[in-house]
């Protein structure tokens, strides 16, 4: 059978090649990506099994796999429709690049209304498995939030924002336009100076998707006194350090 038509999406996921690969050597991270039940088994021939939570069955074969960077295999329906096992291909390319990883899907098929089929399955599955990959890449998001505020106020600034911050690190609020570690250590100590004894403190839970992460926030006084409040926005880079925050000042 000649897989003639071809459906190509291209993602960036915010982690390295070696982080989202794992995903296609373990069937509990495999799992993850597809739906409980699924499994895979690393190695040419090894069964690849998916069970969607609607409870659709694909079932397929490893034809290649070379970590991090290339996996090849096949997909069919265990009903036999719209293709049987074994009737088109898949194949996933993993390269590196400044944001993360940036994953090439090819899916081959037979005939051309069924690749058209699955068009918006895969721009669903795909933002599946990036979230997947970044809630273990970021499983520590609420506790890098939370030395982020506690930066503000510590005596050590320099060694408390490289711990959690990159050196190229980009900050903007009401009174910050700042680029790169060298603009914000300044800055920071500039507001400790100026406003001696503010504390910085999250407030609820860090919602995060995909490498960015939202967390509301508190000033206060010495004296436990509310100074203002408001909202960041994090983003991640594929080291697990904020590259980008952005703050929102809210009402007081």
């Amino acid at each position: 059978m000649e897989l003639t038509h071809k459906l190509d999406r291209t993602v960036v996921i915010q982690a390295a090649p070696e982080t989202v690969f794992r995903y296609f050597e373990d069937s509990e991270r495999w799992a993850r990506w597809w739906g409980a039940g699924s499994t895979i088994e690393p190695r040419p021939g090894g069964p690849v099994y998916i069970r969607y939570p609607n409870g659709v069955e694909v079932s397929g074969a490893v034809l290649e796999i070379a970590a991090p960077e290339r996996i090849v295999f096949t997909y069919g329906y265990a009903s036999g429709k719209p293709i049987p096992p074994g009737a088109s291909r898949v194949t996933i390319r993993l390269v590196p690049e400044t944001a993360g990883t940036r994953l090439e899907l090819r899916h081959e098929f037979a005939e051309a209304e069924v690749r058209d089929q699955h068009v918006q399955g895969w721009r669903f599955q795909l933002s599946v498995f990036a979230n997947a990959v970044a809630d273990e890449a970021f499983a520590n998001a609420a506790e890098l939030v939370d030395r982020w505020f506690a930066a503000w106020s510590s005596p050590s600034v320099e060694e408390s924002f490289a711990a959690v911050a990159s050196p190229s690190i980009v900050f903007r609020d009401r009174y910050s336009m700042l680029a790169g570690m060298a603009e914000l250590l300044p800055h920071v100590m500039a507001s400790q100076r100026f406003m001696p004894g503010i504390r910085l403190e999250r407030t609820g839970s860090a919602r995060h998707c995909q490498g960015v992460v939202l967390a509301d926030w508190i000033a206060k006084k010495a004296d436990g006194a509310e100074v203002m409040r408001g909202t960041n926005v994090f983003v991640f880079g594929p080291d697990g350090k904020f590259t980008s925050v952005t703050g929102v000042q809210g009402q007081t």
